[in-house]
């Protein structure tokens, strides 16, 4: 998100096309062909999970860029913009709208998959002293470096977004917290393009039938896990085999797998209560067969489970890319209800399974143009209502919202769920320099598919944590 598929090196909902370089798209006057989003996307929704950090929060107090310092400005200079296949249609329904901006535009990987690519060219770009896109779309994990210089000569590549190039007024109409992995220093430096906030899915036209209650906390969801395994076995009321299934679950237990305590600091404790109260849970519900170790989106889930998911804890995406385009769960079953939270607590927290962002090239010589386009890709309903993923930009989401195409398939109203939801991540999982994924993937995984429980996992899933972010320079606590 980072990667999110829509994660940490994640891309959700998935890619439509990866790059391994960066590739001229036609010339801005050239017609092409036009494409539904949504249908690509379901056509390739069975490969592999694509990463986009989607951690969100840093405390990173370092001066990488207290001084920002502009370059000679030409408002008829071109602007390059590097998108992803995903949201180069948007790119180009706003150089249609604005033909009079002039933009070279170029498609590239987005970050996904933990790819270093953009990273590798900006530090190319700051030793020639040329070459910067103007606007880039990227992973939040992209703006941990993007926001530093790479060398003590260099200017770091992003534009701290707050200092005069986008109004406060803009800014504080996102979502809470969704900025938070733009932020370092004190300063903006991107613009958040979509959030993947984690609700609960839900078949309700087998939960009337069955005569269930849709669970409100975690209790009741575990408690109604094990009822459907003895009375409906072969049900899934969820699972934990993808890459990002750590981001739906243990993100929402406040579990501090990876959380950003100073400039260079990271918490890990998979000991705390936070992380051990979730593992307990899911073992239970793995034990009783209700949740699959297998993920969503593993070759043979669809065949084998894509009717029998009753519920899925999960990014708010699921509902088109996973039962609509994945399981092809037919219209008006399926709803989306808030986030559980735990009993004796009273305040709901969630986790988030993807979203990307732009950023502004702080080298630009034309500011206001590439500004402009930045803000009207996550700012503008005309851009948003289509939007394949839900805005990060509150009033845009509402517009998202209103759109049939994004309501229709539903049994019920999502709005109130996406909503709320979308105010309840937690900030606390860090916007680290790494993904959330890798360890995970590595470890706990393949100790799942070798039958260990998720609690047993537990110090081994720290310890490759630990390993990985000494190995980018962070300090690590366990306690």
């Amino acid at each position: 998100m980072t990667g999110r598929f829509p994660g940490t090196s994640n891309s959700y909902p998935p890619k439509i096309q990866d790059t391994k370089g960066p590739m001229m798209s036609r010339s801005p006057s050239a017609r092409s062909r036009p494409r539904s989003v949504l249908k690509l996307a379901a056509a390739t929704i069975g490969a592999a999970l694509a990463l986009t950090a989607c951690a969100s929060t840093s405390t990173k107090t370092t001066s990488a860029q207290s001084d920002f310092k502009q370059a000679a400005q030409d408002t008829s200079s071109a602007i390059t913009v590097w998108a992803d296949s995903t949201r180069l249609p948007s790119v180009q329904a706003y150089q249609k709208a604005h033909p009079d901006v002039k933009m070279n535009i170029v498609t590239y990987d987005g970050s996904a998959d933990g790819s270093t690519y953009l990273q590798t060219k900006v530090q190319l770009f700051d030793r020639t002293n040329k070459g910067w896109p103007d606007v880039v779309f990227g992973s939040p994990t992209d703006v941990t470096w993007a926001s530093e210089p790479t060398s003590p000569s260099a200017q770091a590549y992003a534009a701290p977004l707050d200092q005069g190039l986008v109004p406060q007024t803009t800014l504080s109409n996102f979502a809470k917290g969704s900025l938070t992995p733009c932020q370092f220093n004190g300063h903006t430096y991107c613009l958040r393009n979509d959030i993947a906030q984690v609700v609960l899915w839900y078949n309700k036209a087998l939960m009337d039938k069955w005569g269930y209650q849709v669970p409100t906390t975690w209790q009741e969801y575990q408690a109604l896990g094990q009822k459907v395994a003895k009375e409906h076995p072969g049900y899934l009321v969820g699972a934990v085999g993808d890459t990002n299934s750590q981001e739906s679950y243990f993100w929402s237990s406040q579990c501090p797998a990876q959380e950003l305590t100073g400039n260079t600091t990271l918490r890990v404790n998979l000991s705390s209560p936070n992380c051990t109260r979730m593992a307990s849970l899911l073992d239970s519900l793995i034990s009783a067969k209700s949740v699959s170790t297998q993920g969503f989106f593993s070759q043979g889930f669809t065949k084998s489970y894509g009717s029998k998911v009753l519920m899925a804890y999960g990014p708010s995406w699921y509902g088109q890319y996973l039962f609509n385009a994945a399981f092809k769960t037919p219209a008006g079953q399926i709803a989306a209800a808030p986030p559980l939270k735990w009993d004796g607590e009273s305040s709901t927290y969630t986790g988030n399974v993807g979203g990307g962002v732009w950023m502004v090239s702080s080298h630009s010589k034309n500011l206001s143009a590439a500004t402009a386009l930045t803000e009207w890709l996550t700012t503008s309903d005309a851009n948003l209502k289509s939007a394949p993923t839900y805005p990060a930009y509150v009033p845009g989401a509402k517009t998202w919202l209103d759109n049939p195409a994004n309501k229709d398939y539903f049994a019920a109203p999502i709005s109130d769920a996406f909503q709320q939801a979308a105010n309840d991540v937690w900030t606390g999982w860090g916007n680290t320099k790494f993904s959330d994924a890798t360890a995970w993937s590595s470890v706990v995984l393949p100790a799942l598919s070798a039958g260990k429980t998720l609690t047993s996992t537990l110090p081994a899933w720290q310890s490759a944590i630990v390993n990985e972010a000494k190995s980018v320079g962070y300090t690590v606590t366990t306690q």
